[in-house]
């Protein structure tokens, strides 16, 4: 099937063709035309497929076709993201698809200042990409209006609630027109995403081109038992045997991705970092160094596992497990993108089980482990099994009691009694040649059987 099939007009056609978009992949050829006929939406796909192209070209071809010209301060359309990252790459796209459109599109997050979004706002913007702490920033300043919205798309809405933006996007809806169409696009989808969906949307038809929060199938994944201390040590040790070219790695921490990247740099590896406490002008500069190759490793928190989208990335490295289970699947979505493959590797301590056994219970497989001979660990990491269930490490048999060892039968409030019975049998039938010793002022001897024969009075 072609794009022209799905009923798209020849100005996106020509720009699909200029940027060598062929054939359209499951999710477009699902989303586009139900987008072109005003059909709410709840698509879910795995990341890396195209489900940007498939709500951005069905709406720039609608604002294109219908309705009047965009008034001042007001938008046509907004996409809701989690991230600045995100909103910038959803940006970029909307950018290049509608090159030959005489639309306007604009991003809008927070880092940066927020006058010179207030002033571009002014002249009305058809597609408003934005992240719901900065728009709603902008609302309550009157700086963006919404009488005139048609579409809301909400990106990664999974991930939106996991960053807290609940309370927001609660404000956000009640200030948008209940006419509208909306669509819900992500790789993974909560409960509680579904249920938000049940609200929003009306009769949508839903489109899961993949298993429910599933791995990409183009990505290798297997993962290295290490002990936490020598993860770094282990890093290094891999890039240059396996002779890596440029790798993204993912740290649970600012702090970690700080301490990676200094690492590094002192060992001659060019290295950058993005995080949460980096300024977004720090943050874009970081992205376009490693994309135009100028730096070897990119060093990153969850901030960028959704809305990275680089070319040719062959290898996603877990520095740390992500705390949040779906996580993984963004992390290692960044490579093996459009139809490319590429590895993921994973380095797990021991204390990271209970993350490893949440995600291979999400994605549904248990994880290749690889033994790196100089990095066994002196910590092991607990063996899981299909379904997460971590296998505990066989308790050693109890010892038990051997005439003439010296050791008593153990366990609280036991009495070590010495050595009782002649000969070497473990239930001897001999006689006791030691008498038991006396328990307090009372004289009364202990009690109990010991070998099956009795040893005196039970005391009072």
């Amino acid at each position: 099937m072609s794009f022209a099939a799905l009923g798209l007009i020849e100005p996106l056609l020509v720009t699909l063709n200029a940027l060598d978009y062929q054939t359209p992949t499951p999710v477009q050829k699902e989303a586009i035309p139900a987008v072109l006929k005003g059909r709410d939406l709840l698509a879910a796909a795995q990341t890396g497929t195209g489900k940007t192209a498939g709500f951005a070209l069905p709406l720039l071809q609608r604002l294109t076709q219908q309705g009047p010209q965009v008034a001042s301060n007001s938008v046509r359309a907004l996409v809701l993201v989690p991230t600045r990252e995100l909103a910038e790459q959803v940006q970029q796209s909307l950018l290049a698809y509608g090159q030959n459109l005489p639309l306007r599109c604009y991003a809008v997050y927070g880092g940066v200042s927020i006058n010179p979004q207030m002033m571009k706002l002014r002249k009305g913007i058809d597609i408003l990409v934005a992240t719901p702490g900065r728009l709603l920033d902008l609302y309550r300043q009157n700086a963006v209006r919404f009488e005139q919205l048609q579409a809301l798309v909400l990106d990664e809405a999974d991930r939106m609630l996991d960053l807290g933006f609940a309370r927001e996007l609660d404000e956000l809806f009640c200030a948008l027109p209940k006419k509208r169409q909306t669509l819900l696009f992500s790789a993974t989808f909560s409960d509680a995403i579904r249920a938000m969906a049940k609200e929003l949307l009306r009769n949508p038809l839903s489109i899961e081109v993949s298993p429910r929060n599933a791995a990409a199938k183009s990505v290798k994944q297997w993962l290295i038992p290490v002990d936490k201390k020598r993860k770094a040590e282990l890093f290094l040790h891999l890039l240059a045997q396996q002779r890596w070219g440029q790798v993204l790695v993912f740290a649970k921490t600012r702090k970690g991705v700080d301490a990676l990247v200094e690492e590094l740099l002192a060992e001659g590896v060019s290295a950058d970092a993005i995080h949460g406490d980096k300024p977004q002008p720090s943050r874009l500069r970081a992205l376009e160094r490693f994309k135009a190759g100028e730096v070897q490793i990119l060093v990153a928190t969850d901030v960028a596992a959704r809305g990275l989208d680089i070319h040719d990335l062959p290898q996603v490295v877990n520095f740390d497990l992500p705390i949040v289970a779906e996580d993984y699947v963004h992390r290692i979505g960044r490579t093996g993108r459009a139809g490319a493959t590429g590895e993921a590797i994973s380095l797990v301590c021991a204390d990271e089980v209970d993350q490893l056994a949440a995600i291979e219970t999400l994605i549904g497989q248990v994880l290749q482990r690889r033994d790196e001979p100089d990095f066994i660990p002196d910590h092991r990491v607990p063996l899981t099994a299909p379904g997460g269930a971590i296998l505990k490490k066989p308790k050693k048999p109890k010892q038990k009691l051997v005439p003439g060892s010296g050791a008593s039968a153990g366990g609280k409030g036991n009495i070590h009694l010495g050595r009782w019975f002649e000969g070497d049998d473990n239930k001897p039938k001999v006689k006791a040649v030691r008498q038991v010793p006396k328990l307090g002022g009372g004289g009364a001897k202990a009690g109990g059987k010991l070998g099956g024969k009795p040893a005196g009075k039970k005391p009072r």
